[in-house]
């Protein structure tokens, strides 16, 4: 099994197919296993990495634990392991955290950013004030299912709804907080430092996310004045898993785009 041992530890890590490289970041639902119906469409055209972020799947971490912490620089470390110093990257959810925090602490090394149910920290305080509503009056979701699947997908795909189930399984548990934005950080927001950055960007965003507010990503692609969003009609939070065709096929025009914005 390929681990990485960086960072201070051991990251479960795969690639796939040939070409430039492409990371995907999966969210805390999932890992390395989430992006089984992207990884055939995109490893015939590039190189690509899929990972389990420390605490998911086979990667473990340190003592004492950094957690969330320590993304970012997990992500870079594993790079630089597999010696990729320019990358595209798709993040889901939890994975924007990576993607992002990556992309802005590593200027010259992303050459695309496409992230999906994550507003990458582009944040306002219109976007705050519905995610408080949203918190305090949640969607309906009947008792024992996913929320990060429409329930009308997972009535019609019983099959793959139970595989997703089964894929998150295999992580860890987590406790509640554990994804809680730091209170340093409260109030601020990434959207002009990625202005500054000038990489091709991409949100994407079921309209029937129950997870992430859709309003909340339409606002940080506006504030992010050069991106682009993408939303996902019929689709819940996980657009890449529910809906791999359209996802695939969007994200992939948007990548050959990215590469002719930088010839």
């Amino acid at each position: 099994m390929p681990f990485a041992a960086v960072n201070n530890t051991d990251i479960y890590y795969e690639v796939h197919g040939e070409g430039p490289s492409l990371v995907f970041a999966h969210g805390s639902g999932g890992n390395h296993l989430s992006w089984w119906q992207q990884i055939i469409h995109f490893s015939k055209h590039y190189q690509c990495v899929v990972y389990d972020h420390r605490t998911f799947g086979r990667t473990r971490d340190e003592e004492p634990p950094k957690g969330r912490a320590a993304f970012a620089e997990d992500l870079k470390c594993l790079l630089d392991y597999l010696e990729i110093e320019n990358t595209a990257i798709v993040a889901h959810s939890m994975g924007g955290r990576s993607g992002s925090g990556f992309a802005l602490r590593n200027p010259g090394r992303v050459w695309s950013l496409i992230l999906s149910g994550s507003n990458g920290g582009a944040d306002s305080e219109e976007a705050r004030l519905i995610r408080k509503k949203h918190k305090s009056n949640p969607p309906f979701i009947p008792k024992g299912a996913l929320r990060a699947i429409s329930s009308e997908f997972a009535k019609q795909n019983p099959e793959k709804a139970f595989l997703y189930r089964q894929i998150m399984r295999l992580n860890p548990r987590h406790d509640p907080d554990f994804l809680k934005v730091p209170r340093h950080l409260w109030g601020i927001s990434t959207h002009q430092r990625f202005i500054d950055l000038e990489i091709p960007m991409l949100y994407i965003t079921g309209e029937q996310d129950a997870i992430v507010h859709p309003e909340t990503i339409r606002i940080a692609s506006e504030l992010v004045t050069h991106s682009e969003l993408l939303v996902v009609e019929g689709s819940g939070h996980s657009t890449y898993y529910e809906q791999p065709e359209l996802f695939n096929k969007k994200v992939h025009r948007f990548l050959e785009k990215s590469v002719e914005l930088s010839n």
